[in-house]
């Protein structure tokens, strides 16, 4: 009997201590919330400018009692919610600091269907189908959940883009009540003859899936190869075959004084070809200093045999944003240059410059809106494309880059 009872004794100690270390293990969400609300409050400027203060405290309120019973993503997630009702693609909950697992194939909404457009080459006979069901579940519904929580979010394109990159992020699609394990799920995917395809995945860390080797599209167009020796992989030029004209490819931004020295370089170039043509392609330009941008402005204004007058074109689509959005829009009225391609993914005016805080206990990255910019009287979804393109489907698969070369074949006809 007197076994027993110690017996008893230690397994209550033992559950005693297994709790209490469960509960040490949870982030304090009452300090980190706490953080959130007077930081936002103190930096952003203009937190109330779409959700209520009242709303806004009840809010945070709601989701510290959440904290209380619930796990730590579901508090994120949470949060996330509320911080997209702050209404502006800047002031965002960001996930870089958490270790997320993702599954090893990419997709994006071509002709109106969730096209897989990378994966892992052992099963790259998924490439060219459509993700049509996740553990069963239709992908209009997966969408309809992913889509209330994404994040960096300005208007309804990029809200497209955002949705595209976490619908195989597996701890949010777990969360969402979406796939039945944290780390394996039931894809389906529908073929060209509609045979459905079946393949289980296992999520990976980001680690894992850049060891990988993986089946995509190289698309493109033959008029324009990039440069060997580019000093950088996200900027730089070079002549478009059989044309009178330059190809300059953007997709992020240099320091000052290096686009300093590369607008330099290509105002040589142009004036030694006597270029008259100058293409500027932002539709992978997520962002960074728009007045490093404004040099490259600068720089061009010195070329004087461009035609100026129908000679410039900028290339937009959903991806780009922040201060790729704004250099397009300055690009319009500082260069007189046609934009071509799909709205970007943020708005000519609005709330920009972002800069961040970090969650003391929770480590979360919470950024925020600093400034209001203005580019545009009227307020737009995006910046409306002067010829509004969108790429085909069945060019795509082929490498045909649609924007790209209809802007070629039409240059002496804008």
């Amino acid at each position: 009997m007197k076994n027993h009872k110690t017996t008893k004794i230690y397994f209550l100690i033992f559950f005693t201590i297994i709790f209490q270390v469960i509960n040490a293990q949870k982030t304090n969400w009452q300090t980190d919330l706490e953080t959130y609300s007077t930081q936002l409050e103190a930096k952003h400027i203009d937190l109330y400018n779409k959700i209520s203060k009242q709303d806004f405290q009840k809010s945070v309120e709601r989701i510290q009692n959440i904290a209380k019973s619930e796990d730590d993503l579901k508090t994120i997630i949470e949060l996330m919610k509320l911080t997209k009702k702050i209404g502006d693609g800047h002031t965002a909950v960001s996930l870089r600091n958490l270790n997320v697992h993702q599954f090893p194939f990419d997709v994006q909404l071509i002709e109106n269907q969730w096209r897989v457009v990378k994966t892992i080459s052992s099963e790259e006979n998924i490439l060219k189908t459509s993700l049509i069901k996740v553990d069963g579940v239709p992908i209009s519904e997966v969408v309809s959940k992913v889509s209330e929580v994404v994040q960096f979010v300005e208007n309804e394109h990029s809200k497209i883009v955002r949705t595209a990159s976490n619908l195989t992020i597996s701890e949010l699609l777990y969360h969402l009540n979406i796939i039945k394990n944290k780390k394996t799920a039931l894809f389906t995917f529908l073929d060209d003859y509609n045979n459905e395809i079946e393949v289980e995945f296992t999520a990976l860390k980001n680690t894992e899936l850049k060891q990988l080797d993986y089946a995509t599209f190289e698309v493109g167009v033959p008029e324009i190869t990039k440069p060997k020796n580019t000093k950088f992989d996200f900027l730089w030029f070079a002549p478009i075959k059989n044309k009178n004209a330059i190809y300059v490819n953007f997709k992020s931004y240099p320091s000052f004084d290096e686009m300093q020295v590369f607008g330099e370089n290509l105002v040589k170039y142009i004036t030694e070809n006597n270029t008259k043509n100058i293409v500027i392609d932002l539709r992978k330009n997520g962002g960074g200093d728009l007045y490093v941008g404004v040099v490259l402005a600068y720089a061009l204004n010195l070329a004087d045999t461009i035609d100026w007058k129908n000679g410039v074109y900028v290339l937009t689509s959903n991806i780009t944003f922040s201060a790729g959005t704004s250099n397009a829009a300055l690009f319009k009225q500082l260069l007189n240059a046609k934009i071509v391609g799909q709205p970007t993914g943020s708005n000519p005016t609005g709330y920009q410059d972002m800069d961040q805080f970090q969650l003391p206990n929770s480590k979360l990255v919470i950024t925020y809106s600093k400034r209001r910019f203005r580019l545009s009287e009227k307020i737009t979804q995006g910046i409306q494309p002067d010829i509004l393109l969108y790429p085909k489907w069945g060019n795509y698969t082929l490498g045909k880059d649609d924007v790209l070369s209809f802007v070629i074949e039409n240059f002496t006809f804008f």
